[in-house]
């Protein structure tokens, strides 16, 4: 098997354990408020985040670099956990991937102000196509629009403003404090707020959470190996696999059946998303790489980010080795 095989499949698998991650998600969401179940999962990944934390070797303290893009990161962090886990406990899963599959076209737009990058006209008519697709899921004037809906919007708008601060800072940040101060903010915000919503667990749904925490760890870890293998432009549209994983699990758990409009409207996202993806792969410009430079999953506030695990020295460097056999 070729990397890129090899990568892929790993790719796949990783999104695979995401999406039953979030089957997970959504049962517990239909008993329990987002903000106790966002508080439990991050809870629960201490213990792992402290193993990993515990192998980094680079020196220096944890007082960021850049506290003020940190402090904006980690507000975006939170945001996007909670609001991805509430659209995911309100709406179908079809319809939550199909507007968090939106988030690559939204990491294109900022990388403009953020980045200062240039984003060229076939790129812009990607976006704009595959927010047109977003609206075709939507149908905004002729269904009734939730707070789930606008949560899934959040959760993406969200999850790209975190994840294109990661690709500004990350060179110069430690992997530890890229990975502990959103975790550790989302115990204390949701802590707080979990005073106004707690319910009493039974330990099965505990046992749920731990899943929950374990599963995106082991996710977490298949898409680094992923990375590691394969090439960023095979391996990132592995992403879109979730959908049918999705259509799937909606309706063997849910009882839900995808109707023609997210169907139409997620196959242009997705289209417009993969257009980016091949787009930046083949570009020839380093520079020019946003979304396959941010490997972030959005909405899973207890997983390690990918994004800021590949800031280390040896995935910058065999990045930077394939863009100069490339060019």
């Amino acid at each position: 098997m070729s990397s890129n095989a090899k990568g892929a499949l790993l790719a796949l698998i990783a999104f695979g354990l995401f999406s039953t991650h979030d089957v997970f998600i959504k049962t517990l969401g239909a008993t329990y408020s987002p903000i106790q179940i966002v508080f439990f999962s991050v809870l629960l990944s201490f213990p792992l985040a402290t193993i990993m934390l515990m192998r980094d070797a680079k020196p220096g303290t944890l007082v960021p670099v850049h506290p003020w893009w940190m402090a904006l990161r980690t507000v975006g962090a939170v945001i996007t956990g909670v609001s991805a886990f509430y659209a995911f406990s309100n709406l179908p899963l079809t319809q939550t991937y199909a507007i968090l599959f939106a988030t690559p076209l939204l990491i294109t737009v900022l990388s403009i102000p953020v980045l200062g990058e240039k984003v060229r006209l076939p790129r812009w008519l990607a976006v704009i196509v595959g927010l047109l697709g977003v609206m075709v899921v939507l149908r905004p004037g002729t269904t009734d629009l939730t707070l789930g809906h606008a949560a899934a919007i959040v959760a993406a708008f969200a999850g790209a403003f975190a994840s294109i601060v990661v690709r500004k800072i990350g060179a110069e940040e430690r992997t530890v404090v890229l990975l502990l101060y959103p975790m550790t903010a989302n115990f204390i915000v949701m802590g707080i707020a979990l005073a106004f919503v707690y319910k009493p667990m039974p330990i099965e749904h505990l046992g749920m959470l731990a899943v929950i925490s374990v599963m995106a760890w082991i996710a977490g870890r298949f898409i680094i190996a992923a990375y590691q293998t394969g090439e960023a432009a095979i391996v990132a549209p592995m992403q879109y696999s979730q959908i049918l994983w999705a259509t799937a699990y909606g309706l063997i758990f849910f009882d839900e059946t995808p109707d023609i409009y997210t169907g139409v409207g997620a196959a242009i996202i997705i289209a417009s998303g993969l257009f980016i993806v091949f787009r930046e792969s083949t570009s020839g410009n380093s520079e020019n790489t946003p979304v396959l430079r941010t490997r972030s999953r959005v909405g899973t506030p207890g997983a390690f980010r990918v994004s800021s695990l590949m800031t280390s020295g040896r995935f910058r460097d065999k990045t930077l080795a394939k863009t100069q056999d490339a060019e």
